[in-house]
């Protein structure tokens, strides 16, 4: 076969898939639409708007594309997978129905609800006033959630009824989120470790990936604001084979049973937040799309053929019984701009990226970068995600760190932590 394969997306994310599908023997071609300055090594960026679902059906016409992956939850939410599928391009992403799970959090809450599915307790407002009242009863601190799509940045966890008001605040009135903080939930504090589980699906039949661990927090010690990711490690101690059971059993079998039960077909990657409490697993949110970044992390340790795990689920034929991992570990670190996740610089040069890429074990992920003239400049707040594999997730901690100082650009900051929960030294 010489098949086109267009990727939607930008981030480190796409990087790393588009890369994995490139290495398929059966691909001919990539797409990238609008890709980065990573893509553009091997693949074919092309402009255009990720949540323009005629642009993109579009493309796919006129390139004849025989298989699109959508990287971004917002496209999801906005539907283009329905609209790739409804133009016969087989499309591995949950149509716009499916994609609520992540496009609402007060659907999501009150699927879980429905099915039975273990989460933290919560209530709904759309009234920013009944949810002060709603703190100011209860008298103690709550995680605030705006309802829609936030780029991972729509969740305070306040530490005191004080945070928690202005955090209404914050999202409903001075709408911080725009749109997104129309409502909220507001929800109890789980006090554990967060895990990332990925579940791959075709419609019918699920395939569940390795556990990942990631860092929200912009500071050392899980401190400051939240991003989108700083980082990630594979696999995470806290998830042993008697947790990883009780996800399965308690959380990933009911998930898939209650989108069945309410006439919801789902092809694509599930990506389910959770928090471990005492070796118990509750759903912190949901995620229809692979995570970022724990996708580079996932994919540096993948062995089989990505095409064929990705386009069975999007056709509706998982082949594979299970994974298989080439790596016992990996490791990223996310190189971001300064500031990032408020306001940052964009153009900054970068240098090194060859020489990181050099060190054993090391992949380094686009995130936020583009090519001007030659030059690799940055164009996010995320900018690289420097991915790297090993023996134990202390090997792959040093060769990623090692990794990472040999890169540099203006202001670039990064947590020299990640997997601190895994790591002996």
């Amino acid at each position: 076969m010489a098949l086109t394969v267009l990727v939607v997306g930008s981030g480190a994310r796409e990087h790393a898939l588009a890369a994995g599908l490139f290495a398929s023997a059966d691909v001919e071609r990539v797409l990238c639409a609008p890709g980065n300055g990573g893509t553009a090594g091997f693949a074919e960026n092309v402009a255009v708007d990720v949540e323009d679902a005629g642009a993109l059906v579009l493309l796919a016409e006129e390139r004849g594309v025989d298989f699109a992956v959508v990287g971004p939850e917002a496209p999801l939410v906005a539907g283009v997978a329905d609209a790739l599928r409804a133009a016969g391009v087989a499309t591995f992403g949950p149509g716009r129905e499916a994609a609520r799970l992540e496009g609402s959090k007060a659907f999501s809450k009150r699927f879980m609800q429905r099915h039975g599915i273990p989460t933290a307790e919560a209530a709904i407002f759309e009234d920013a006033d009944a949810a002060e009242a709603h703190v100011r009863a209860l008298g103690r601190p709550l995680v605030v959630k705006a309802d829609g799509l936030a780029a991972g940045k729509g969740v305070i966890v306040a530490g005191s009824v004080e945070e928690t008001l202005e955090a209404i605040d914050r999202v409903m009135r001075k709408r911080e989120f725009g749109e997104a903080g129309a409502c909220v939930v507001l929800e109890e504090r789980l006090v554990g470790q967060e895990v990332s589980y990925h579940v791959i699906s075709d419609g019918s039949r699920q395939l569940a990936l390795a556990a990942a661990q990631d860092h929200k927090r912009v500071g050392e010690g899980d401190t400051g604001p939240n991003t989108g990711g700083m980082g990630a490690y594979s696999p995470p101690p806290v998830v042993s084979a008697e947790v990883e059971r009780k996800i399965l059993e308690r959380v990933v079998a009911p998930t898939f049973a209650g989108l069945a039960a309410e006439g919801i077909e789902y092809r694509g990657a599930l990506f389910i937040g959770l928090m471990i409490v005492d070796g118990e697993p509750s759903v912190i949110e949901y995620n229809v799309r692979f995570g970022d970044p724990e996708t580079e992390t996932l994919l540096v340790r993948y062995r089989g053929d990505l095409l064929e795990l990705l386009r069975g689920a999007a056709e509706g034929a998982l082949a594979e019984e299970s994974i298989a991992w080439e790596a016992p570990a990996s490791m990223c670190v996310v190189l971001a701009a300064a500031g990032y996740p408020g306001s940052y610089p964009k153009g900054l040069e970068i240098r090194g990226v060859e020489a990181a890429e050099k060190e054993p074990g090391v992949r380094v992920f686009h995130a936020g970068t583009r090519l001007e003239g030659g030059v690799l400049r940055s164009a996010g707040g995320r900018v690289l995600a420097v991915t790297a594999i090993g023996d134990d997730v202390d090997m792959a901690a040093e060769r990623a760190y090692r990794a990472v100082e040999r890169i540099d650009f203006e202001g670039v900051q990064f947590r020299r932590d990640i997997g601190h929960h895994a790591r002996s030294r």
